[in-house]
């Protein structure tokens, strides 16, 4: 598709995006509204797998996609990809439990890994690496704008209608973005020769549902060291041994191995796994510090996290047009990462909003400079033929990274948060039901969990139909329980910036390759220095980069 005219182009790109950001929207609406849903549907302990699953079924779709849609074209992929993901949408709003929620949830990561995957290899495809730095930085920007409207729309939404219409709301423009790519992104012919591997995708599958699992109910359902996580890890290991075997052997694997060998390919898959297990980790209980420590509202706490989304949106813009105009990306990565570990570092000690809002702000700066590069850095690293499988690998590990994280953080939390809550129960500050009612005591003492600090209209409604004397204890109590949360809470953001740490280590052996002009050119193979030309445009006059190892 590089050889199609600039304005054509554009037009494909505006279709492209417009899949995106409903993808994303919906995605970013229900952020500050989860804690509420989950809790009227009296699913606390299952809070995770809300978020947990929806990255499972991306992740695999993401992976069995790109390899697929190198051999299929793009265009099926993404409309397949709409359509489950306004089917899961639809379905997630007629939810009557947190089972039936989480089934749906499902059903639209499916869906949401498919666009992702199919979208960004797209880019690839109509752009060449040196003008593709534009391009993932306005892709980057779409999520980021659905991050400063998402939040704060469905903060307010949840506030003042059914929480059904979070998910209903925005199914319309999927519609659109359906009409817009079924006419204008061109049909690819199918690459000839090129069989599916189907038991290479079976122990794929084999291997990441257990790997997840284990990590999701580690520290929670399970102990970790109880036979079901320990049976759960050994069948990772097992299918992950067969199924490499298997892909050394096949003529078209889903996943080339080969591709490892490529050092800037396994270094930004690290650093990408590394980056969201931090990032997503932490990042996904700033509600519960928002709306449980802090005690506002979940439109407010649209608004707390909203200037993170505007500032990733600039630089974000800002650092793809920097990489086109130089041709080179690491030294962005050098200065990112380490502004989002300082973002997330002063949410270990953040006390009021604005500390909060302040650490939203640097972090988003941090993202907006470093997110693009590694995966401009995949693809410009292999031949345009492994394009959707490469975009696939890096996807692959930033969601496993994001759900280990969630699931990991989910653990340090519950387990800091046991003894937190114990103490502060215990103390001299808390409150004594002993000479209450033993019927009210029991009652009230039934609110020592965090679940209710989500959900405000419930607290208020409580405390205004106590007795007057008993009121002060109640509110003595549900504070107690505000500083074992914000206690708790620090714990984790600490150790989201401890892995931020390890990170921001790895960009200092990312190989830079100068970015090629066209996709017809070569990257470099091997550790040899060697020259590769290639046509800028459709075809114009040639052009030398030397490539240096």
């Amino acid at each position: 598709m590089e050889h199609l005219s600039l304005k054509r182009k554009i037009t494909i790109m505006i279709a492209i995006m417009a899949a995106m950001f409903f993808a994303a929207i919906n995605q970013t609406i229900t952020s500050t509204a989860m804690p509420r849903i989950i809790s009227i549907l009296d699913g606390m302990d299952y809070y995770t797998w809300t978020i947990n699953i929806y990255l499972l079924t991306s992740t695999i779709a993401t992976v069995l996609v790109g390899k697929l849609s190198d051999i299929f074209g793009r265009k099926p992929f993404i409309l397949i990809g709409i359509l489950l993901f306004m089917a899961g949408a639809f379905l997630t709003g007629t939810s009557s439990d947190v089972f039936q929620f989480i089934a749906y949830r499902g059903i639209q990561g499916i869906g949401a890994g498919i666009i992702q995957s199919t979208a960004f290899t797209a880019v690839g495809d109509l752009f060449a690496p040196r003008e593709r730095g534009k391009w993932m930085g306005l892709m980057t920007a779409i999520f980021g704008f659905s991050s400063v409207v998402g939040p704060t729309l469905g903060g307010y939404l949840v506030d003042h209608l059914d929480w059904h219409w979070l998910f209903w709301i925005f199914l319309p423009l999927g519609v659109v973005a359906f009409i817009m790519i079924l006419t204008l992104f061109p049909k690819v012919e199918r690459k000839q020769g090129e069989g599916i591997d189907y038991l290479g995708s079976l122990f794929m599958t084999t291997t990441i549902v257990p790997l997840l699992l284990a990590f999701s109910w580690a520290g929670t359902q399970y102990e970790w060291g109880s036979a079901q996580i320990l049976g759960l890890l050994a069948a990772t290991v097992v299918s992950a041994v067969i199924f490499v075997i298997i892909e050394l052997k096949s003529k078209n694997p889903i996943l080339p191995m080969h591709l490892f060998k490529n050092d800037v390919v396994t270094i930004s898959n690290l650093i990408g796994f590394i980056m969201n297990f931090g990032m997503m980790g932490a990042l996904i209980y700033i509600s519960f510090f928002v709306q449980g420590v802090m005690g506002i509202t979940p439109t407010y706490a649209g608004y707390v996290t909203m200037p993170m989304s505007i500032f990733m949106v600039i630089m974000s813009a800002l650092t793809g047009q920097w990489i086109a105009k130089q041709g080179k990306y690491k030294k962005f990565a050098l200065i990112g990462v380490p502004v989002m570990i300082l973002g997330m570092a002063l949410m270990v000690i953040m006390n009021s909003i604005w500390l909060a809002v302040l650490s939203m702000v640097i972090f988003g700066i941090g993202l907006g400079l470093g997110m693009p590069v590694f995966s401009l850095a995949t693809q410009n690293a292999v031949p345009h033929k492994e394009l959707g499988v490469v975009t696939a690998s890096s996807q692959l590990f930033r969601n496993l990274g994001g759900t280990i994280g969630i699931a990991v953080m989910g653990t340090v939390m519950s387990n800091s948060l046991k003894g937190n809550l114990k103490n502060a129960l215990q103390s001299d500050s808390a409150p004594d039901f002993s000479k209450m009612d033993p019927e009210m005591a029991k009652q009230l003492t039934a609110f020592a969990n965090p679940q209710t600090l989500m959900n405000k209209p419930l607290i208020e409604q409580t405390q205004a139909g106590l007795p007057g004397d008993v009121q002060p204890l109640f509110a003595q109590m549900i504070a107690g329980i505000r500083d074992a949360l914000g206690d708790t809470l620090s714990v984790v953001f600490l150790t989201g910036t401890l892995v931020l740490v390890v990170a921001f280590v790895l960009v200092f052996f990312l190989r830079e390759l100068p970015l090629r002009t066209s996709n017809q050119a070569s990257p470099e193979a091997g550790g040899d220095a060697k020259t590769v030309s290639g046509a800028k445009g459709a075809g114009a006059s040639s052009k030398t980069a030397g490539v240096k190892a």
